[in-house]
C-alpha cells in the first residue's frame, strides 16, 4: 500500500469536504507550519529552505486575501485585508533577511488570529 497516496487522498477529502471556516482554519495552520520550517530553516541558515517555506506562507495569505468577501464583510473584510497586506510585506522582509525573529514575528500573531477563528 502506498501511504503517501492514502495520505494525499485523506487530505483532499478533508478540504472537500470543510466548512468555509474550517478551510480558512486549514489555511492559517498551513500558514503556521511553514513558518516554523522557515523559522527553523533559517536558524540553520539553510536559504532555500527558508525562502520556500515562505514562499508558501505568501501564497497562503494571497488565497486569505482572494476569499475575503468585501460586500458582505465591511469592514472586518476591510481590515483583514490591511492586515494580510501588511503579512506579505513582512513576509518579504523576512525572506531578505532571513532572520528568525522576523519570521516568529509573522507567525505568533498569525497564531492568535488562527486561535480566534476557531473560537468563532
Amino acid at each position: 500500500m502506498d501511504y503517501r497516496n492514502a495520505s494525499n487522498v485523506y487530505k483532499q477529502n478533508q478540504i472537500l469536504n470543510a466548512t468555509p471556516k474550517k478551510l480558512v482554519i486549514m489555511l492559517y495552520e498551513g500558514a503556521i507550519k511553514n513558518l516554523k520550517l522557515a523559522e527553523l530553516s533559517a536558524t540553520d541558515k539553510k536559504i532555500e529552505e527558508t525562502n520556500n517555506a515562505l514562499i508558501k506562507v505568501q501564497n497562503i495569505i494571497q488565497e486569505l486575501m482572494s476569499t475575503l468577501d468585501f460586500k458582505n464583510g465591511g469592514e472586518v473584510a476591510e481590515n483583514l485585508n490591511q492586515l494580510y497586506d501588511y503579512y506579505m510585506t513582512e513576509l518579504i522582509k523576512a525572506n531578505r533577511s532571513k532572520d528568525p525573529e522576523s519570521i516568529k514575528n509573522i507567525r505568533v500573531p498569525l497564531e492568535e488570529l488562527r486561535d480566534t477563528w476557531i473560537e468563532i
